[in-house]
């Protein structure tokens, strides 16, 4: 599926490719580096018309459950969520201060209006994320990109058309969290990570240690990935970068019996492909589910799924995840990704989450 990963929560708009906000990317530099992976149309994949996935209830005791989980990303050197409120965020990126609306941020700002006025760019657009606006740059006028670090790897920053950055900082806790099980395993993994946009997640597994295949169907957001990879200094690092519908790419690697061991997937609340294919949250997040779960070794580590922009409870998909790994003991974590602000230290929902952890005996 191809969309704006811009609408993130509420009522966040198709999106017309598996990733972030693609036509943001419009002016991204082109690569210097060769062509972009593209799958092969192989004897399997004659684009015919998708046929639903068969799906049943699986055997087995469910896995354990650890409820609800708060995953909080705390303000460090890198990022921090200043200050929010009145509809709006105040967010340190590296250098820079940033002003970006945020719909659900209801309370009142902490901060004087005399330090938000100290903002570097304001993102002025469709306040509920479904359009494209612009940046303006009060201070002094800004370029494009920007050099920002995570734990020590450096990636662009960028300023897009739907707001986004190229990072999304409450994802760090899966981050670390992946990395841990990368190092401790203490054996060769392999990780997918669908929908990856501009790769930090990726850069993240590779410097662990892992092999690492990198699925978006944005050129723009590969190419992207691909910069990053370079700027943090790990291009010797084994990451594929491929270009592709995430789902398609799936279901090829089940019928050619590749395997991973961390699956991490994000897919979109709804979605159009460029064939005039359809992805409907609820309606087919369970065969991407299952499919996640058909790709993985004989003893994998973990699968995590991070929903945006849907109307639901954790409960829901962590209910769906639960049944879909009967059988393979372990546990499912599922809550909130939360930015714990800074001057009020209030919390800031991000998104919802759900994930699957190997018991330690399968590690």
């Amino acid at each position: 599926m191809k969309s704006f990963r811009d609408k993130r929560r509420d009522n966040r708009p198709a999106r017309t490719e598996q990733s972030r906000p693609h036509e943001a990317l419009a002016t991204a530099r082109p690569q210097a580096k060769p062509a972009e992976r593209h799958e092969p149309k192989s004897a399997d994949r004659h684009e015919a018309k998708p046929t639903a996935r068969v799906l049943a209830r699986r055997e087995g005791l469910l896995p354990a459950e650890r409820l609800p989980v708060i995953l909080e990303v705390a303000p460090n050197a890198d990022y921090a969520l200043l200050d929010s409120g009145a509809g709006e965020k105040l967010e340190q990126y590296g250098p820079y201060r940033i002003v970006r609306p945020e719909g659900q941020a209801i309370w009142q700002r902490a901060l004087s209006a005399k330090e938000w006025e100290r903002a570097d760019a304001i993102f002025t657009g469709d306040t509920d994320e479904e359009g494209i606006g612009r940046w303006r740059f009060p201070r002094t006028p800004l370029g494009e990109t920007w050099p920002m670090k995570h734990d020590g790897i450096d990636y662009l920053g960028r300023f897009t058309s739907f707001r986004h950055v190229g990072v999304f900082p409450e994802q760090a806790s899966h981050w670390d969290h992946m990395a841990a099980l990368i190092a401790a395993a203490k054996r060769p993994i392999k990780v997918l990570n669908l929908f990856g946009y501009t790769g930090v997640a990726s850069l993240v597994a590779a410097r662990a240690g892992a092999e690492v295949t990198h699925v978006d169907a944005s050129k723009k957001a590969i190419g992207w990935a691909r910069e990053n990879q370079e700027m943090a200094g790990l291009a010797d690092k084994p990451i594929r970068w491929i270009v592709d519908d995430a789902v398609k790419f799936a279901e090829r690697e089940e019928r050619r019996g590749s395997r991973y061991d961390i699956v991490l997937f994000d897919p979109p609340a709804y979605g159009r492909g460029p064939k005039g294919e359809v992805w409907q949250l609820f309606e087919d997040l369970p065969g991407l589910t299952d499919l996640c779960r058909s790709i993985l070794t004989p003893k994998p580590l973990a699968v995590v799924l991070t929903a945006y922009s849907i109307r639901a409870s954790f409960f829901a998909i962590h209910a769906l995840m639960r049944d879909t790994f009967a059988g393979m003991g372990g546990t499912i974590e599922s809550g909130e990704l939360i930015i714990r602000e800074k001057s009020a230290g209030r919390a800031l929902s991000t998104s919802l989450f759900s994930r699957w952890v190997a018991s330690n005996e399968r590690i």
